[in-house]
C-alpha cells in the first residue's frame, strides 16, 4: 500500500474510527490519543496489509488491540509497590508526636506472622510484596509460576486467619 492510498483510506474512515475510539475509551482526549497511536501503528505496518481485504476491519483491529494493550499496561501500573518502611512511615506521619514504638510493634507482629506461616509461603510473599513479578520469583526460587501464585495466595489466607484470630481475642 502506498502512502497516498493509506492516507486517503484513513481519511475516509476518520469519523468512524474516532467514534470507535470514543466508545472504547469513553474520553475525548484518550480517544484522540488512541487515534494517533493507531494511525502510527497502521502506517508503520501498512506493508502488512493484504490488498483485497477490508481496510476498515484491519485498522479497527489495530485500534482495538492497541486499546487492550494500553488498558492492560495501565491496570498493572495501578498496583502500588511500597516497602513496609514507606507504608509505616506514611502511617506514622499522621501521628502528632513522633513515636517509633508503634511502628516497631507492627513490624514485630508482621515478622511473627511471616515466621508462623513458614518460609515456604513467606519467601514468595515477601518477594511479591517487594515488587518482583511472578516470573522473576519463579526463576529465582526455581519453581513453576503456578506454585508461586498458589503460595502467595496461601500466605495471604494464612495471614488473614492470624489477623482474624487476633481481633477475635
Amino acid at each position: 500500500m502506498t502512502n497516498q492510498e493509506f492516507i486517503s483510506k484513513t481519511k475516509e474512515l476518520n469519523n468512524l474510527l474516532f467514534a470507535f475510539a470514543l466508545r472504547l475509551t469513553r474520553s475525548r482526549q484518550d480517544a484522540e490519543d488512541l487515534m494517533q497511536e493507531t494511525a502510527i501503528k497502521a502506517y508503520k505496518y501498512r506493508d502488512k496489509f493484504a490488498k483485497g481485504t477490508n481496510f476498515k476491519s484491519w485498522i479497527s483491529t489495530i485500534m482495538r488491540n492497541t486499546f487492550i494493550n494500553n488498558y492492560r499496561k495501565a491496570k498493572t501500573r495501578r498496583h502500588l509497590n511500597h516497602t513496609a518502611d514507606e507504608v509505616t512511615e506514611n502511617i506514622e506521619v499522621k501521628n502528632v508526636v513522633a513515636n517509633s514504638g508503634e511502628q516497631n510493634l507492627r513490624m514485630q507482629e508482621m515478622q511473627r506472622m511471616l515466621k508462623s506461616i513458614g518460609e515456604l509461603y513467606s519467601i514468595p510473599f515477601l518477594m511479591f510484596y517487594k515488587g518482583y513479578e511472578y516470573q522473576e520469583i519463579a526463576a529465582q526460587l526455581q519453581i513453576p509460576i503456578g506454585t508461586v501464585k498458589s503460595r502467595i495466595f496461601s500466605a495471604r489466607v494464612k495471614m488473614k486467619q492470624i489477623l482474624g484470630k487476633r481481633s477475635a481475642a
